[in-house]
């Protein structure tokens, strides 16, 4: 692996966390949307996330550990999954959103979790940057070493 794939994988990674970051958002933003029908409701969507993997130069080595000598060369988004933990109803007869029982659903967000989520996705995104400013460090110096 070269340090110029290090760019690539430290961009898949950034764009992965944005997804993230946008898909816990969409769920903070509507964490107190309601509806009369839990077909309606919002529910709380998750990416997933799968390593890309590049298969490593073999040659007629023929390696013992054949199949695990694979370096990632990234993060994609696989998709975006909806939650399908239940909804929660609530006995609200004088809301403008019940339905003929008197209740209406709120969405299966959880605020705090989400915090915790954006916090972490935070930071993933800001090592992917400190790699890339590292990776750029390195190679500048690298161009200093011949003076």
């Amino acid at each position: 692996m070269s340090l110029a794939s290090v760019f690539n994988i430290a961009g898949t990674g950034m764009s992965a966390q944005s997804t993230r970051l946008n898909t816990i958002s969409s769920n903070i933003a509507n964490a107190e949307t309601v509806s009369s029908s839990i077909n309606q409701t919002y529910r709380a969507r998750h990416p997933v996330f799968a390593t890309m993997f590049e298969s490593s130069m073999q040659g007629d080595r023929g390696s013992l550990f054949a199949d695990q000598d694979e370096a990632g060369r990234g993060v994609q988004v696989l998709g975006i999954v909806e939650d399908q933990s239940s909804l929660m109803p609530r006995y609200e007869p004088n809301h403008p959103a019940a339905d003929e029982k008197g209740y209406v659903y709120y969405p299966n967000v959880n605020v705090v979790e989400e915090m915790a989520d954006m916090i972490s996705a935070s930071r993933a995104f800001q090592t992917n940057v400190e790699m890339m400013n590292t990776a750029k460090q390195m190679m500048q110096r690298v161009l200093t070493l011949g003076q």
